[in-house]
């Protein structure tokens, strides 16, 4: 392993699959699952990751108390599912220094064309530059070469490191550019951020 600026260089494999059924609408992208989510099995694990909270001010039922993401690995699962929300990374394995998307080199790219085959998915929404950066450099040719037609709708990141813009600014952000697109969402749901 290299290092540069006492930062090692690791090889990471993604370590688990994407979370999607036939009824999944919409597909949020990140970039790699960071060491938190690795450990954990499952996406965006890590306490201060927004994309928890993000999902549930979109997505939750103002009128079902219950219908939250919760913490755990199988609340949060429950809920993507339940509203129709797929979740993958682009990239299945590359070289990182921790967990900095700025780093990413040596990228091996995942497979979206199943999960797009084999679900309802019109809409895919990478969160951040990086993922959509990645999205267009190796999905995107290969979607259009197989006839795969979907709306891409880029969002913000929702890592701890995209300081610039409070969990409310990402959540209208979002609303906004979600809502350009026709996939609705339900009124804010922000006690939690």
């Amino acid at each position: 392993m290299a290092t540069t600026r006492n930062t090692t260089w690791q090889h990471v494999e993604h370590g688990f699959g994407p979370l999607y059924n036939s009824e999944s609408q919409i597909l949020f992208l990140g970039t790699m699952a960071s060491p938190k989510s690795r450990e954990a099995g499952f996406f965006y694990m890590h306490p201060q990751n927004r994309f928890w909270p993000l999902l549930q001010a979109l997505y939750a039922n103002p009128d079902d108390p219950t219908d939250t993401t919760g913490t755990t690995k199988e609340t949060r699962k429950a809920f993507a599912l339940r509203h129709h929300i797929a979740i993958w990374d682009p990239i299945e394995s590359c070289d990182i220094q921790g967990a900095s998307d700025s780093s990413i080199r040596n990228i091996v790219p995942s497979d979206l064309t199943g999960m797009v085959k084999h679900s309802n998915i019109s809409i895919i929404c990478p969160t951040g530059a990086k993922s959509n950066q990645i999205f267009h450099k190796y999905q995107a040719p290969i979607f259009e070469r197989e006839h795969i037609h979907v709306d891409i709708v880029p969002l913000p990141s929702t890592s701890p490191a995209y300081a610039s813009k409070t969990p409310q600014q990402i959540i209208d952000m979002c609303k906004e550019r979600l809502g350009a697109n026709g996939m609705t969402t339900n009124p804010a749901y922000t006690e939690h951020l």
